[in-house]
């Protein structure tokens, strides 16, 4: 429930940029399962023309998360390379679509063939279940790695990550889907490639903060949204009276993109 997209019908007498009527998605700080949700005008943005409710639905949370941590946080530019791990999840195809709008080269780590296939317009996929991701990119880049990593795995990655990286390289951890801990790791090889260990969270973060990560998406990304580029990826949608079945198909794994409910009007 931290991401909602539908109708404006009340707002604060301090408002000015929203009125009623508008069409508006947000990043919540949670409640977003209800047919009504009050949300901090500063995180909220209107809908880009030509945008469903279901796919601006999509945007918030992973459009804020990405920007923060690939863009701000890992201050990653066009003439780099970024590696997302997790590459199908709704994060990864969030991360690849705005790289792949702005003409930065990525790699991405997924568990399927389907997904290698799946993403292949936008990044060179690795299938991390048959092939060694590390080796594999260090073939694709001339052992030199890539400026940049976001990653939702954390500590079984750690080494690997660190060995992909290039000098002033910088990996931003934003999960620990394999683990908390990273058992060891070499200290020199982090000083001899000045790189940066960074991560943060989202919900954590205060309204300036988020206002400001709203600002930077209205300026940087919106213009693309409203070209048809970096588009949400939607794997399916779920009436809101089924939405044990929505949580199930996100626990199977096997989705690429965002799952969306869908409240009756």
């Amino acid at each position: 429930g931290l991401e909602v997209a539908g109708i404006v019908v009340a707002v604060g007498e301090q408002v000015q940029q929203f009125k009623v009527g508008d069409k508006v998605c947000a990043l919540t700080n949670g409640g977003g399962y209800a047919e009504y949700c009050a949300v901090t005008a500063t995180q909220v943005l209107p809908i880009p023309e030509s945008l469903s409710f279901t796919q601006a639905a999509a945007i918030p949370e992973t459009f804020f998360t990405v920007w923060a941590n690939l863009f701000d946080i890992g201050r990653l530019k066009k003439d780099e390379t970024a590696l997302i791990h997790g590459g199908a999840s709704g994060i990864g195809t969030t991360a690849l679509a705005i790289c792949h709008a702005l003409g930065i080269k990525t790699f991405a780590t997924v568990g399927s063939e389907d997904k290698v296939e799946a993403l292949s317009d936008l990044t060179t996929a690795i299938n991390y279940k048959t092939q060694d991701f590390e080796q594999e990119i260090l073939n694709h880049t001339q052992e030199q790695g890539v400026d940049v990593i976001l990653d939702i795995v954390g500590g079984s990655y750690f080494q690997k990550n660190l060995n992909l990286l290039r000098r002033d390289g910088r990996l931003v951890i934003i999960g620990f889907m394999g683990g908390r801990i990273a058992k060891e790791f070499d200290l020199q090889k982090l000083i001899l490639k000045r790189a940066t260990i960074t991560g943060s969270t989202m919900r954590a973060r205060n309204s300036q903060e988020k206002a400001q990560i709203a600002q930077s998406l209205h300026e940087h990304v919106w213009p693309l949204l409203k070209q048809g580029k970096c588009l949400p990826q939607i794997y399916k949608t779920y009436a809101f009276s089924d939405v044990q079945s929505a949580h199930a198909c996100m626990e199977q794994g096997d989705h690429i993109g965002k799952i969306v409910l869908e409240m009756n009007a």
